[in-house]
């Protein structure tokens, strides 16, 4: 009699045992399904009024939950990489001076230009919102381009980022170096012009074009799709462009307005 109660415990402890697995796996895969194209454009500045490209902006799309943060990367003259969007900071040409220079000048909320590695610091405080490290060609030309991917790839490796962090460029080269160099990096091209088939043939693991290369080009999407191919469209404001692309199942959208991209998602 004692024998077969504890077989039926024994036996009953196993089926709850399976059971709440079964549960809690099936609980993993619904978090894990939940549609999330959100990608901050420089950050989450707008509706605050922060500095694009700061880490004020950078912690508003973290405090959002975004997929992604999306911020601008240059080489100074003396190899330092910074995080700001056009070439010249404040009227100083990143490129022909040193980050020292380049702390004369404040962001309007009393931050300096943030250097690649302090914002990288500022976003590896937390696991959920990507870093996307839009890496800028150079102004000086293609070998310094490659030495600004080449240096990316460091400070990653040395920061052991590379699972936070995806790579865009509006320079082909630059992406190829970075995936020469971290084969399991996510590397996407912005420039447009380049068809699905020729971007996986080459290596790259997506299309990350402005939205109007699609409206242009109607079965890229779907061929991006059959190839295996990631699709972000870029910069995208208007809620009606937003629902479009949300219907045509891309895996990401970049705005400047992330919190109506989201507002558009939970009408859905």
């Amino acid at each position: 009699m004692k024998k077969s109660i504890i077989s039926t415990l024994i036996l009953g402890i196993i089926v709850f045992t399976m059971t709440s697995c079964a549960m809690l796996n099936r609980n993993s895969e619904i978090q894990s399904s939940v549609y999330n194209p959100v990608i901050a454009h420089r950050g989450a500045w707008k509706a605050l009024q922060l500095p694009q490209n700061s880490i004020a902006s950078l912690n508003q799309a973290i405090a959002l939950k975004c997929y992604g943060s999306e911020f601008d990367v240059h080489l100074t003259k003396d190899n330092i990489l910074v995080v700001n969007h056009d070439h010249d900071f404040f009227g100083i040409n990143i490129e022909q001076v040193t980050y020292e220079e380049l702390l004369t000048k404040k962001l309007s909320n009393g931050e300096s230009i943030p250097t690649a590695e302090a914002y990288l610091k500022a976003g590896l405080k937390q696991k959920q919102t990507k870093l996307i490290l839009e890496l800028k060609p150079s102004k000086l030309g293609k070998e310094r381009t490659l030495e600004a991917a080449e240096r990316v790839v460091k400070l990653i490796k040395k920061l052991k980022a590379e699972n936070m962090v995806e790579y865009i460029s509006f320079s082909y080269d630059a992406l190829t170096k970075i995936k020469d160099l971290l084969p399991k990096a996510k590397v996407a091209y912005l420039n447009g012009g380049i068809a699905p088939q020729q971007l996986k043939q080459d290596g790259i693991d997506g299309l990350d074009y402005h939205f109007s290369e699609y409206k242009k080009n109607p079965t890229w999407i779907n061929d991006a799709h059959q190839l295996g191919l990631t699709i972000n469209a870029w910069t995208v404001n208007n809620p009606m462009d937003m629902k479009n692309l949300i219907a045509q199942k891309v895996a990401f959208i970049t705005t400047d307005e992330p919190e109506l991209l989201i507002k558009v998602l939970a009408e859905k």
